[in-house]
């Protein structure tokens, strides 16, 4: 399209008649957000108003909405869903330096704007925005318009995957399902919950391709070295491998590698906790299946997609850059003296020495977040299928008691300590049952070493939530996981670091403790 010379994105797409332009206009309208500016140019007749007051009555639910043309007022605000609408015309106007005399940039300011005749003030539009222009084509009939779009900057990114979700669904034959989005976890991924017709249901996950940050050390970005899954590869990989040991993974019903979006079966959203807190007969079902995973023969290789996956190896490496969070965020704001250099080197150290001999131990599937909100009841199968698994994407081959511990020491479901007992010694007895081999008092132990690692690294990610995504509703669990991390650190294979948090960081043990850390 001649007037997207340089997008991220450009396509051009066929409307055959009005009404896939009123279709293009409703899809617009579940594309764009607060700040969104579209311009909207083209051949003179060819449905610019048209498409211009689709998109606005659908943005205001209003299908009766005049949408008159400002040609002559410039511009028309309406009051949106939380924001404002601007349509404006800039057929009047001169040049873009005309805008500064009305207070453009303070009407548009956090809302979506829709412009007729943007090439009138071309160097005033926006890095980020989406072109459409509409041309005709008479080889294909009265009514046919060609739409080019292209999207500039930011919203390139956004409108690519956009497209790409509505090219699965059309696949897939969901496109004409109701969406709403779904509460999402504390991860990049967004999932939406589709409902069908016919009333049945799927989930969309959203799991783009997860972008390389900062490089920490050894050359590798953070993600990297603490072994997260760069793509959705990962999730298939382990949802088939999953469901070809018997488990209940969601189907896969299409997937796009490229854009990370999987359109999966719907396991509903019946959970082993609800809101009076743990289910025990569901829990104890819960930790069953981990004793008999951990008692399996586990391939380290998966197919997709017709290649190799492998499952990378939880190593020391990796548990140490994750413990390390609680230094970088968490103490900041915990400790009235962060820990000096020295300390920090002296935690790691303390760290290594405790893990070293955990991890030289067999190892396993370790799903790495199995906990309540990602174990769904599905009463109607039998067995094992009763727990419905759907977080696994971070998949690695770890410690047997890194994913007891996930589950015992739910972050977000106060476990009693009873409870937690009871259960740890059902997976003891199970274990010991299929392997005369298997050491209580040696899982035991590795069991609290895994709790600790895994609560500091949530002291550091909780924190981080909320100063870096603004997500402070992460803060409330802090006490939860400051009062496990004490009780782990109680046991005496941890004695050492116990003493270091106690002389640097006292606060995650709930004491005051001293004014400042020395090295």
């Amino acid at each position: 399209m001649a007037a997207a010379q340089g997008a991220g994105v450009g396509e051009a797409v066929a409307l055959v008649d009005e009404a896939a332009t009123l279709t293009l206009a409703r899809q617009l309208a579940g594309f764009v957000r607060p700040g969104d500016f579209i311009a909207l140019s083209g051949d003179l007749g060819a449905g610019k108003t048209t498409l211009a007051r689709g998109l606005l009555r659908a943005l205001l639910a209003d299908p009766e909405l005049e949408a008159p043309s400002p040609t002559f007022t410039l511009m028309q605000v309406y009051d949106g869903p939380g924001y404002p609408v601007v349509h404006a015309d800039f057929y009047r106007l001169r040049s873009g330096d005309e805008l500064a005399q009305i207070g453009w940039d303070e009407v548009v300011d956090g809302a979506v704007t829709l412009v007729e005749w943007p090439e009138r003030a071309a160097g005033a539009l926006p890095a980020d925005r989406l072109e459409i222009a509409l041309y005709f084509d008479p080889a294909y009939g009265a009514e046919f318009r060609r739409a080019e779009i292209g999207a500039f900057g930011a919203i390139s990114a956004r409108w690519r995957r956009a497209r790409a979700v509505e090219r699965l669904l059309r696949e897939a034959c969901w496109m004409d399902a109701e969406r709403a989005p779904l509460a999402g976890d504390a991860s990049i991924r967004a999932y939406e919950r589709l409902r069908a017709r016919d009333g049945g249901s799927a989930i969309l996950t959203i799991s783009p391709p997860r972008p390389d940050g900062p490089i920490l050390r050894y050359g590798k970005p953070y993600a990297a070295i603490a072994r997260l899954a760069p793509d959705i590869r990962a999730f298939l990989a382990m949802a088939e491998g999953l469901r070809a040991q018997g488990y209940s993974t969601p189907r896969i019903f299409a997937h796009d590698v490229a854009e990370g979006l999987a359109l999966i079966e719907d396991f509903g959203a019946e959970t082993i906790a609800d809101a009076r807190g743990p289910d025990p007969e569901r829990y104890a079902e819960a930790t069953a299946l981990l004793a008999e995973m951990h008692a399996r023969d586990l391939p380290r290789e998966l197919p997709v997609d017709g290649e190799i996956y492998k499952l990378p190896t939880y190593d020391i490496e990796a548990m140490l850059v994750e413990v390390e969070l609680a230094l970088d965020w968490y103490a900041p704001m915990a400790a009235r003296v962060p820990p000096a250099s020295g300390a920090r080197q002296v935690f790691l150290s303390l760290w290594r020495d405790l893990l070293a001999p955990i991890l030289a131990e067999p190892t396993t599937w370790t799903l790495r977040d199995y906990h309540s909100p990602n174990l769904h009841w599905l009463a109607e199968r039998k067995g094992i299928a009763r727990l419905g698994l759907i977080d696994f994407q971070d998949a690695v081959i770890g410690p047997p008691a890194y994913d007891v511990a996930s589950l015992l020491q739910d972050a977000r479901v106060d476990v009693p300590v009873e409870l937690e007992f009871r259960l740890l010694a059902l997976y003891a007895r199970l274990r010991s049952a299929g392997d005369p081999s298997f050491d209580p008092e040696a899982f035991a132990g590795a069991y609290a070493a895994m709790a600790a690692q895994r609560a500091t690294k949530l002291l550091g990610i909780f924190v981080r939530l909320d100063r870096r995504d603004g997500k402070p509703q992460y803060l409330q669990l802090l006490p939860l996981i400051e009062r496990r991390l004490a009780r782990n650190l109680a046991h005496p294979l941890l004695r050492s670091l116990r003493g270091w948090f106690e002389a640097c960081l006292p606060r995650a043990l709930g004491q005051d403790g001293p004014a400042s850390a020395e090295s």
